[in-house]
């Protein structure tokens, strides 16, 4: 576990750092505040392809996998060297949607190898911690990644991205882990292999109402996030700098909420945590209504809390239910029904603030969040998830 850890942490300081300097180079060369919008979408659009990517993750060893890809992804930044002008910024989001891709496959075999390599009782606390890592870093990064992109440009901080890729790929190349090699699938198609991670994610009674949850949730999140700045503005009255201040308050409550999230889940089912996650939630988004800054400030720790609870126990719950041969598929295709709602609902949400006055939006938010979260928490955990096949004794392995 803490090999893993110590690759998550390096990996995602570099990505953050990467992520933050991409809109502001983008922005720099071409003065377009649409393109410097693109970078993110360009990162983010491979996650719609998730299940085939998932597919990859379950066809080889996971661990070997993600060495090659940390390594491949050191290789392909110091392209980016190259991008001087905005003739070039092309290359720039050729680079950042193969960066994306890495990610996503990245993503479902590193859930895939953990589930496989750890007790089921250990894997909420590992998630958790992962969690807890992942904040922690963005709350570093930036403000590292902003600091030399101001001093020195973006070329020290893609060789530091780079760099961070290099040790990642040492410490999981490190890391004591055992695996057998994937049991080979008769047909070997990859459409059909695609195909049946959904239907088994689609199957389980466990499964499908938490990642339906789990969409549900990120798809408040979205319209909350675009209304952040209506809040700072309209709300509070301060400049539109100070949702800076909101998303770092946010950062630290994300930062706890993962230091408590193995433990809670070794006493109450994901679906509880889940639905706890979405109702501190929703409450905390209608607090936000008020026009006070402490409220304000207090809401977006609550907020901070409550999210990484739901995204928690959705990917706790497919290490566990998934057979061991399919977790990056199943990991993969609940990866891209979570989080593609978030996109779908930032657009919708834009709209929304433009017609509708945060104070009534904001509280609507919170009750439909609300009582999903109340029908989540009451519905009953009615058997197990179906499995492609029975799961490998994972008592076998250690990490």
């Amino acid at each position: 576990m803490r090999w893993y850890l110590t690759g998550v942490v390096v990996s995602g300081f570099g990505t953050t750092a990467m992520w933050l300097v991409s809109g502001i180079w983008v922005k720099s060369l071409t003065g377009s505040d649409s393109l410097a919008a693109l970078t993110a979408f360009a990162l983010w659009a491979p996650v719609l392809l998730g299940p085939l990517f998932g597919t990859l993750a379950d066809r080889v060893r996971r661990r070997p996998l993600l060495v090659r890809l940390d390594l491949a992804t050191a290789a392909l930044l110091p392209l980016l060297l190259w991008v001087e002008s905005a003739d070039r910024v092309w290359l720039l989001f050729a680079v950042l949607v193969l960066y994306g891709a890495q990610g996503t496959v990245h993503e479902a075999a590193e859930q895939a190898l953990a589930a496989s390599s750890l007790g089921a009782e250990r894997l909420g606390t590992l998630n958790g911690l992962r969690m807890t890592a992942n904040e922690s870093m963005k709350l570093v990064a930036p403000l590292v990644a902003a600091g030399l992109f101001a001093r020195y440009g973006a070329g020290p901080v893609v060789l530091l991205d780079a760099a961070s890729f290099v040790l990642a790929a040492a410490v999981f190349a490190l890391m004591p882990v055992w695996e057998e090699r994937p049991v080979r699938s008769g047909s070997r198609n990859w459409w059909r292999e695609t195909a049946e991670g959904v239907r088994l994610l689609r199957a389980s009674p466990v499964l499908r109402p938490l990642v339906a949850t789990g969409a549900f949730t990120m798809l408040l999140a979205g319209v909350n996030g675009a209304a952040v700045h209506a809040v700072v503005d309209r709300g509070l009255g301060h400049s539109p700098a100070y949702a800076g201040v909101l998303y770092a308050v946010q950062g630290a409550g994300s930062v706890l909420a993962g230091l408590v999230a193995g433990p809670l889940l070794r006493r109450v089912p994901e679906r509880v945590l889940a639905a706890a996650g979405l109702a501190l939630f929703a409450g905390a988004v209608g607090v936000r209504a008020l026009p006070y800054e402490a409220t304000a400030l207090a809401a977006s720790a609550v907020i901070g809390v409550g999210l990484p609870w739901v995204l928690v126990a959705v990917v706790t719950a497919v290490q566990r239910e998934a057979a061991a041969e399919a977790v990056g598929r199943v990991a993969a295709t609940a990866h891209t029904l979570v989080l593609a709602p978030n996109a779908v609902a930032i657009a919708l949400g834009a709209g929304l603030v433009a017609l509708v006055d945060v104070r009534v939006l904001l509280p609507l938010l919170a009750l439909a969040g609300t009582g999903w979260a109340v029908g989540a928490a009451a519905r009953g955990r009615r058997g197990r998830g179906l499995r492609c096949a029975e799961p490998r004794d994972r008592s076998a392995a250690t990490g």
